[in-house]
């Protein structure tokens, strides 16, 4: 069989929602260039479901994939590859790490945050209720990024004055449109940030994860606790996924119920709730495109008779796999009222994100307040021209601008 094409993915991201359209029609899984790197795509939401959860699929590059050593030296995206914690952790450290950051983020712990979620939300639309009627504020900025935030750095114990450092270079994990010295710098930028905030936390330990989690490295001395690459970059992980991707879900369910008040309607009229527009939006617009990477330990036979020999990459693309046909009717609407909205925005299987709890109350108590603060809130301009992040991985915008409320009359 002709192999196929090798599709260049846009590092910009300009149009994603038509490339996600081209990934599907080239079948369950398709070879892509992703910044220099050859991988196969998965869209097929089968497929990827089958693949996230088989033994013969590894998340540990340094064992499993022979591209390792030369890609993660000049590669872009080189720390989501490098980086030692349980995002890239594989069978029995994997469930070692897993086990010991489980209890921090479990459903039962997001529902007691529920009380401070609401404290801080409030908070930020008290500031956005001060502000004159009529003029524009950028949601992004005021709301989707603020909150999560603030939410995830009392979390992990992070200062306050230090939490607009740590924003801007966990942003730029997320670029894909920076060159690999540039994002070397970054990484160098982010590893002193945390290595400040181990210092700080091991001197003056409070009731914080960062606290327990450096507790837990300094007194487990019998392999089962964290090395210390595995503590920095289990900081790392938390803190970059707790907000990154909870700001994007916030963007993106403003966006499409300002975009379409029929939505906003089901919702004010009892046909779904807010829960239902936070699942329909994780489903149609989820926080990240593509996850970099993973790695077939064995060959892999696909559906029309290819194979991903064992040692290539994967791209779990689950952008392209949530809107696929054979999955949901009618795809690409966002319709909060659809029966079904199964998705794999956090993932699936054993990797599943163990954060989707405090992710889903965050972003359902935000729009709750925010709606019920600014019932005529709409948007400032035309939704197709919303400008996209230029990211492969994050989904959100650059701006969400919005009249909060009418201007005055006369």
């Amino acid at each position: 069989m002709t192999e196929q094409r090798l599709l260049v993915l846009d590092p910009t991201a300009s149009d994603p929602d038509s490339e996600h359209r081209d990934l599907r029609e080239r079948g369950a899984a398709t070879p892509v260039d992703i910044l220099g790197v050859r991988a196969w795509s998965v869209s097929d939401p089968a497929l990827l479901k089958e693949l996230l959860t088989s033994k013969d699929v590894s998340k540990d590059g340094r064992a499993h994939w022979p591209a390792f050593a030369e890609t993660v030296t000049t590669w872009p995206l080189a720390l989501w590859i490098a980086v030692e914690n349980m995002f890239t952790a594989y069978g029995a450290d994997h469930h070692r790490l897993r086990r010991m950051i489980a209890p921090a983020l479990s459903a039962r712990r997001a529902a007691a945050l529920q009380a401070d979620i609401e404290v801080i939300a409030t908070g930020i639309l008290d500031h956005l209720d001060t502000l004159p009627a009529g003029g524009t504020v950028d949601l992004r900025e005021q709301l989707a990024y603020p909150l999560p935030i603030a939410v995830i750095g009392r979390l992990m114990g992070v200062p306050s004055g230090r939490r607009a450092e740590f924003r801007t270079v966990v942003d730029n994990v997320f670029a894909t449109h920076l060159t690999a010295e540039e994002q070397a710098a970054n990484t160098a930028a982010l590893y002193g940030l945390l290595d400040g905030l181990i210092q700080v936390k091991r001197a003056e330990p409070g009731e914080d994860m960062t606290s327990l989690l450096i507790a837990t490295r300094d007194e487990e001395g019998d392999g089962s606790g964290l090395g210390d690459a595995e503590l920095r970059d289990t900081l790392l992980l938390m803190i970059s996924a707790g907000y990154e991707t909870t700001a994007n879900v916030i963007d993106q369910a403003v966006t499409a119920l300002l975009s379409d008040p029929r939505q906003l309607a089901h919702v004010r009229e009892g046909r779904c709730t807010w829960q239902d527009v936070v699942e329909e939006t994780l489903r149609h617009q989820p926080a990240v495109k593509h996850l970099p990477l993973r790695y077939a330990r064995a060959d892999i036979p696909l559906p029309d008779g290819r194979m991903i020999r064992a040692g290539e990459a994967i791209l779990a693309s689950y952008a392209a796999a949530n809107r696929h046909p054979d999955w949901h009717r009618d795809a690409d609407l966002f319709d909060a009222t659809r029966p079904g909205k199964d998705h794999l925005a956090f993932g699936h299987g054993v990797h599943f994100c163990l954060g989707a709890p405090l992710a889903r109350l965050e972003v359902a108590t935000a729009l709750r307040l925010f709606f019920e603060r600014f019932p005529d809130a709409r948007l400032a301009t035309e939704p197709d021209r919303l400008e996209r992040m230029p990211s492969l991985i994050s989904n959100g915008h650059t701006s969400v601008p919005v009249h909060l409320r009418p201007a005055p009359a006369g």
